[in-house]
């Protein structure tokens, strides 16, 4: 998707007298969810309009109950306003109920915030959606994300129940965690997976739980992938999707142990989520445990399901300490490698562009971490191997 730069482009006031707003994403609600998932969205690089129906965002109001990231985030999010609005020290009337909705954007700018408006009515539109505010203005989105109560919704939709997506414990017993877009880690070690997210025979609509500020970033890139590349949810892309939020150092896998200020943060993320480096589950969390020695029989099957020359490679190589120049045999094996130059090559990155703190010595046993960023780069195992709907590999 289109890369921008983090400057947000927020609201700066002006009456737009057109009876129809167009958008490629419309977020609907008031909690930390609806905010998030807009932020994204806009960051992915679509035209975003975020409906809520409260009164502008104040900081002192913000719980202090909420998590340092949402605090932060809310933070940046108001900055950016007062950086952009104009007239900052004029009083912004409340709205009058008796006099005419209008609705106050700016149609040049990504992102857009519409406060303190209600909606009358939703409906589908083509294969986008239309959200009435009045009986002559409305919003047009290609992609609708809800953040609210589903009830006009379900009514558009002649449904009685609608389900949230939901996330699930992290577990290994199912391969479905290769196919996480959202780390929830509040409570216990749990990820979103991406056909969580979407729902079955409702093409271009996300429903999301208001106060899961994890899974706004995830619906807000799923959302933008879709507008961007003109397509149907049903038909995101996993890949393109795990990849945009990793750029926004947005976590697929609950570590608790590997934050975002790691140097090797990305490539551990990474590997993760292939499952060929797997976290220890202990009271509800997960942990990757970077610095412990990796082993052999806890590679040995997750990379052999990931390439078929592994296979042969362990069959030759059984129960070996995994070093640094084992490892490189390996790599060098699988990936048709020169194992001479790949030697050069690791001795000049280990620590300047690793960042490794150990010295590079070939028979030295790696730890996950330096095992992670190894395979990373010389193997690409999330970047260049596809996995299914069920995260079961595809070769």
């Amino acid at each position: 998707m289109k890369r921008l730069f983090f400057v947000f482009a927020f609201i700066i006031p002006l009456v737009i007298h057109a009876q129809t707003l167009k958008t490629d994403v419309l977020v609907i609600g008031s909690g930390d969810a609806a905010y998030s998932a807009a932020f994204q969205s806009f960051k992915s690089g679509v035209k975003t309009i975020l409906l809520t129906q409260k009164e502008q965002l104040d900081l002192k109001k913000i719980s202090e109950s909420k998590s340092k990231e949402a605090i932060a985030f809310y933070q940046l999010f108001l900055k950016r306003e007062i950086e952009n609005a104009k007239n900052l020290d004029t009083p912004k009337p409340k709205p009058d109920k008796k006099k005419t909705v209008k609705v106050t954007v700016d149609s040049i700018q990504l992102l857009n915030v519409i406060n303190n408006i209600p909606y009358t009515e939703i409906k589908r539109s083509g294969s986008g959606w239309e959200v009435k505010l009045t009986k002559d203005k409305s919003i047009k989105a290609k992609v609708l994300i809800m953040a609210d109560n589903p009830e006009k919704l379900m009514a558009a939709l002649k449904i009685t129940s609608l389900n949230p997506a939901s996330s699930v414990p992290l577990n290994y017993s199912e391969n479905l965690y290769r196919t996480s877009i959202a780390n929830i880690s509040l409570n216990s070690a749990g990820f979103l997976s991406l056909y969580n997210l979407l729902i079955p025979n409702q093409e271009n609509l996300l429903y999301i739980p208001a106060d899961q500020f994890e899974i706004g970033p995830a619906a807000g890139a799923t959302a933008a992938y879709a507008a961007f590349f003109d397509t149907k949810t049903s038909l995101s892309n996993l890949k393109r999707i795990q990849g945009e939020l990793l750029s926004y150092k947005h976590a697929l896998m609950p570590f608790e142990d590997v934050k975002v200020t790691d140097s090797n943060w990305l490539a551990i993320q990474k590997v993760g989520v292939t499952g060929i480096l797997k976290a220890e589950i202990k009271q509800d969390k997960a942990y990757f445990n970077p610095e412990k020695e990796v082993t052999h029989d806890e590679i040995k099957q997750p990379i052999k399901d990931y390439y078929y020359k592994a296979q042969i490679w362990f069959d030759d190589h059984q129960n070996i300490p995994i070093t640094l120049e084992n490892t490189i045999a390996l790599l060098c094996y699988v990936g048709n490698k020169s194992v001479e130059a790949t030697k050069a090559e690791l001795q000049k990155k280990w620590n300047k562009n690793y960042r490794f703190t150990s010295k590079y010595e070939l028979k030295k046993v790696l730890t996950r971490r330096e095992f992670a960023v190894i395979i990373n780069e010389y193997l690409k195992p999330f970047d260049d191997v596809n996995v299914d709907k069920t995260g079961r590999v595809i070769r």
